[in-house]
């Protein structure tokens, strides 16, 4: 089986710090490399895998301010589609630009949904039910217009997290810095339960970081650490009291969910988009509709096992089980 990934190219694939759609992209591609599995990457040049790499772009345009991002695109999409023929199937993680050329290409292509940035896109989607197979990588984010080959949900690689029994007292806030990811409210409850707060994450609204999440920040209670990279992750993630998820959009899946049960970090989440599917209440962490039920929750913490969360994360998003599923959607296109 010779099998094409092609990644998106805003960062690295991994990427250096953020960078959730090229983290998967990477986990699938070294996990089906490990499978003896004949693996070529599409991704930026500084990419780091034990794949077969292919590149038009250096490095990402999001680290590189005299890069198009459109023409990258371009030229990125269509150095995999005129080699399709080199394949058996194209995994595009590359969102709804490469669909474009489903019916250009003779091999079967598979895409990961990771998301609907807007409802906008989705006529792309809908035009190509016929030619593309695609994979949602939660429930919660399918799209009643679209035909689907199965849900996947996204795989970690285990070995970069490590569990920790006794974490130190935090709560943590840990993903990109913007109003729909609810770091004012993981503010507010750590100032109303007098906790004290760890933000880390990419700051993508400058406007919401300046008036509703930095005024608070002081160095003590409420601590700002950046846009965090692999190492200091595990770290905050495995000693942190719990994470707090209060999300206000459907989120798609959410891997710092998932990379905190790993830990054996409960997680304490808005029951929004796929948190149902990612959280078991009341055993892994809990699922809540507003703050005051955050704050009652957070009370009852003592009452989650931490080896029951990373037993659950385990079985459910490592990276194996990722593959095996990805495997058998694969052997299902190509059947077809």
């Amino acid at each position: 089986m010779r099998i094409a990934i092609l990644a998106p190219i805003a960062w690295r694939t991994p990427p250096r710090k953020y960078g959730p759609w090229e983290q998967v992209a990477s986990t699938l591609t070294e996990g089906l490399v490990k499978r003896g599995i004949d693996v070529t990457l599409f991704a930026t040049g500084d990419s780091l895998t034990q794949a077969n790499l292919r590149y038009s772009a250096p490095r990402g345009y999001a680290e590189n301010p005299d890069m198009d991002p459109k023409v990258e695109e371009c030229l990125h999409i269509s150095q995999v589609m005129e080699s399709a023929d080199e394949f058996d199937l194209i995994h595009n993680h590359f969102d709804f630009l490469p669909l474009s050329f489903s019916r250009l290409i003779s091999k079967p292509m598979i895409t990961t949904i990771h998301g609907f940035s807007s409802p906008k896109i989705i006529p792309v989607y809908k035009k190509y039910n016929d030619t593309c197979a695609y994979v949602s990588i939660s429930n919660a984010d399918r799209s009643p217009e679209l035909d689907y080959l199965a849900t996947v949900y996204n795989g970690i690689d285990v070995s970069q997290f490590e569990y920790v029994e006794h974490p130190d007292d935090y709560l943590l806030y840990f993903g990109r810095i913007h109003p729909e990811k609810g770091a004012h409210t993981a503010i507010e409850v750590a100032r109303r339960t007098g906790r004290r707060l760890i933000l880390a994450g990419l700051v993508q609204d400058e406007h919401y970081f300046a008036t509703d999440v930095s005024p608070y920040i002081d160095g003590s209670q409420i601590q700002y650490v950046g846009n965090v990279g692999p190492e200091e992750r595990s770290q905050l993630l495995g000693n942190a009291a719990a994470l707090l998820h209060l999300i206000n959009f459907e989120e798609p899946f959410g891997l710092s969910v998932a990379e905190a049960m790993l830990c054996g970090t409960p997680v304490i989440a808005f029951d929004r988009g796929s948190m149902s599917e990612l959280i078991l209440h009341g055993e892994t962490g809990f699922l809540s509709s507003h703050v005051d039920q955050v704050i009652r929750f957070i009370d009852q913490l003592p009452s989650i096992s931490r080896a029951r969360c990373a037993q659950w994360a385990h079985e459910q998003f490592s990276q194996d089980r990722m593959v095996d599923r990805y495997i058998e959607v694969y052997k299902e296109l190509l059947h077809r």
